[in-house]
């Protein structure tokens, strides 16, 4: 998939519009590389580049207004952190037990998707427009006239700075993605063929939530997702555990609230009463086994 990618660091997130910027040189140097390094590998993966044009679809109701991603262009707001590979570390962390340590391995997640389009909420910056008209010219010579065409912006925080990394690209949803978003109304149900095998994702689980579960499960880094964490990682993950309230961590709640994986931890620490999620985790146990058996194999 062709992608353009511009690099770019922010202050005051939290009226952020997505935009992009020349990049500037930061303390962090080789922490921000290997966030960057793995938005790259995420966005040049054409299966997880599926799951989030499922996801982005969804959100915007492509298959119902043609003219958003074809006349209109649209902006999605990706928000990604590191986390443990292994959940037990991250109860460690969301708990603040020391005995954690430092050196922990990481993987990227997806931690929210916010659709952002010119007829919501004012323009595109200059450079956006531009790529934009560029990825649309192309795609149209291409043959794709019909299919949407947009910018995913992947955005990654520094919690205790204030300052991120942001990344955009160009995306197109072809048809096929679109029949599977809207499919998922009001269940999401999706068969996905990896090496050589087929196996089914829950109704009740969200796109995004097994989006994460896939990378989750490549213990192998098949996918080349996971990389050491850093303490700005574990910061967040701590913070979140103590109910602050700075940007990444509020995102990070969010995804904890959403994703059936963190409902004990939430509820261990008094954040959500309990609901009726405990028969769900049967299905999760399931499709966690299918998927560290794929890539296994």
């Amino acid at each position: 998939m062709p992608s353009k990618f511009k690099k770019s660091r922010k202050k005051n997130r939290s009226n952020h519009k997505p935009a992009c910027h020349q990049v500037e040189h930061s303390s962090a140097v080789e922490d921000s590389s290997a966030v960057l390094k793995s938005i790259r590998m995420f966005s040049a993966n054409p299966l997880l580049m599926e799951f989030l044009g499922i996801e982005i679809a969804s959100h915007y109701d492509l298959f119902d207004d043609p003219q958003i991603g074809s006349d209109v262009p649209f902006v999605a707001r990706v928000d990604i952190a590191m986390e443990p590979s292994n959940i037990f570390h991250f109860i460690g962390l969301y708990f603040n037990h020391m005995a954690v340590g430092e050196h922990l391995p990481g993987m990227l997640q997806v931690n929210a998707v916010t659709p952002w389009h010119s007829s919501l909420r004012g323009r595109l910056t200059p450079e956006q427009l531009h790529m934009w008209r560029e990825a649309r010219a192309r795609y149209n010579a291409r043959g794709f006239a019909k299919d949407p065409v947009g910018l995913v912006e992947f955005i990654s925080y520094n919690c205790t700075e204030g300052l991120g990394n942001s990344v955009t690209t160009e995306l197109l949803i072809p048809a096929v993605v679109l029949d599977d978003a809207r499919n998922r109304k009001p269940l999401f149900i999706h068969i996905i063929a990896v090496a050589g095998t087929l196996f089914y994702a829950p109704s009740n689980m969200t796109c995004l939530e097994y989006l994460n579960l896939y990378i989750r499960a490549d213990v192998q880094n098949q996918l080349y997702l996971r990389a050491k964490m850093t303490k700005q990682d574990r910061e967040a993950i701590c913070a979140s555990g103590c109910n602050e309230d700075a940007l990444p961590v509020r995102i990070l709640r969010k995804k904890m609230e959403r994703e059936h994986l963190y409902a004990n931890i939430l509820m261990q620490n008094g954040q959500v009463q309990p609901k009726t999620r405990y028969p769900f985790y049967f299905s999760l146990v399931f499709v966690l086994g299918c998927l560290f058996w794929v890539f296994a194999t």
